[in-house]
């Protein structure tokens, strides 16, 4: 017999009986298991249709839960910020109103209009330089050389006007230049050479000092003349009761405008947008503090009228709001704050950026400059010194603009300066003594850091950084 017909050892031969069963029977099993798979997918695939099909529930934006439910949701979402660390402007407004409590009671003239006066006189210098700290504080850095800057800028501003009789107005444009050229050059070691801002500015205190002193030459001061620009800038008032009661009803007006006009853009792009009734809400407080402050200054026995000084302030206020809210420029301040090397990822010129801050430092610390030569009678070599610094930094923190960057608003300046001011002129109604004054600044001070950093700290543990 050939191999071909031989069968291997211990296999029996499979019969055709054999080979039809087993073809059925794997038949039957393939059928039986296509059979099922078609089954399942059956099932299967309306469940995915169904569960594809089936309408998504929209994205809600929390801010529009919140506007809905009125009253209760602002509350609810007020008690839900302050739980996670957004404390905002809450702790150096209920601040104020403890200061005013507390020495209206233990001097009944703190209110009065002379008082009010006074403070908004004496906060406005410092406070111009104290919103150019904002921006540098944007950015997380700082800047120690503001009060030699102001002295340079009162310096050079005498020097021109008093001893060599340049035009006034002229003179107070050069001061001012003086302070932006200053800021420029810090900016440009900082940003462009790499060293730290902190000795940068720290140079820049002790080298401007310098210059002050000897531009100011063996007399050491030069009085402001009578009548002349810088004098006005603290010592003029406005008389005429229509121009306080005219400017807060201006400041009510515009701000009612940009509410609605902030509304309107996001409607039109579809957002969510403030209610009437909340926009109507925010004017009236607005319009009540407003108005109230305009009675005092006019009214009362003893009231000069609206201060040159605040109002100046007031527009330096609400040029840099614009500018760090409503501009692109001011967004990208912001950006580098909170992470400079993201800022340049993303295309943003971050060493522009640095120098044009410091440069607007510069600027406004050179005009803060001329406030304070106002106050004073004059330009003196030690202009600037002192607790000058110290206090503008102060106010800037203590208003609620971090030092960690990224985070603060312009009018931080103006709250930061009023709870400094306010704490000076009732010590002083008081009779304390100056070094009292330091101590509970101070204290202020410490209190606001330690209020950021547990308020960061918070909203890390919150998930909202």
């Amino acid at each position: 017999m050939s191999d071909l017909t031989k069968e291997p050892a211990g296999e029996a031969p499979e019969t055709a009986a054999d080979t039809v069963t087993n073809t059925a029977t794997d038949t039957a099993t393939d059928t039986a298991t296509e059979a099922s798979a078609d089954a399942a997918a059956e099932i299967a695939e309306p469940a995915e249709a169904t569960a594809a099909d089936a309408p998504q529930p929209a994205a809600v934006d929390p801010r529009l839960l919140v506007r809905e439910a009125g009253l209760a949701g602002y509350l609810a979402d007020f008690k839900r910020r302050v739980r996670g660390g957004e404390l905002g402007s809450l702790p150096v407004v209920i601040g104020l109103i403890v200061i005013a409590i507390v020495f209206q009671l233990k001097n009944s003239s703190f209110l009065s209009a002379d008082s009010l006066a006074n403070i908004g006189v004496y906060t406005s210098g410092l406070g111009i330089m104290a919103v150019g700290i904002v921006f540098v504080l944007l950015l997380g850095e700082i800047d120690l050389s503001v009060g030699s800057v102001a002295g340079v800028g009162a310096a050079v501003w005498a020097v021109l006007s008093v001893t060599h009789g340049v035009n006034d107005w002229l003179a107070v444009l050069i001061a001012i230049a003086a302070g932006v050229v200053i800021g420029v050059i810090h900016g440009f070691f900082f940003a462009k050479i790499g060293v730290p801002a902190f000795v940068v500015t720290l140079a820049g205190f002790l080298g401007w000092s310098g210059l002050q002193i000897w531009m100011m030459g063996q007399e050491g001061s030069i009085n402001t003349p009578s009548g002349s620009l810088v004098e006005n800038l603290t010592g003029y008032y406005f008389e005429d009761k229509a121009a306080a009661y005219g400017l807060a009803l201006v400041a009510v007006l515009a701000y009612a405008g940009s509410l609605l006009l902030d509304s309107k853009r996001r409607k039109a792009a579809a957002l969510t947008s403030r209610p009437l009734s909340e926009i109507l809400l925010r004017t009236g407080v607005v319009a009540v503090i407003a108005f109230v402050v305009a009675y005092v200054l006019n009214e009362p026995a003893g009231a000069r009228g609206l201060p040159l000084a605040l109002v100046l302030f007031l527009a330096v206020l609400v040029i840099a709001d614009f500018v760090v809210r409503r501009t692109s420029y001011g967004r990208q301040i912001f950006a580098v704050g909170g992470n400079a090397e993201a800022a340049r990822r993303a295309g943003i010129n971050v060493n522009k950026i640095r120098i044009s801050v410091f440069a607007i430092s510069g600027m406004l610390a050179a005009f803060g400059g001329l406030f304070i030569a106002s106050l004073s009678g004059g330009a003196t070599k030690n202009l600037g010194s002192g607790n000058t610094l110290m206090n503008v930094i102060a106010a800037a923190v203590i208003g609620g603009t971090s030092l960690f960057g990224g985070r603060g608003k312009i009018w931080s300046a103006l709250l930061g300066m009023l709870v400094i001011q306010s704490i000076q002129q009732g010590l002083n109604l008081l009779g304390m003594a100056s070094e009292i004054q330091y101590m509970i600044t101070g204290a202020v001070l410490l209190a606001a850091v330690v209020i950021d950093s547990v308020s960061r700290r918070t909203q890390k543990t919150a998930g909202r950084t």
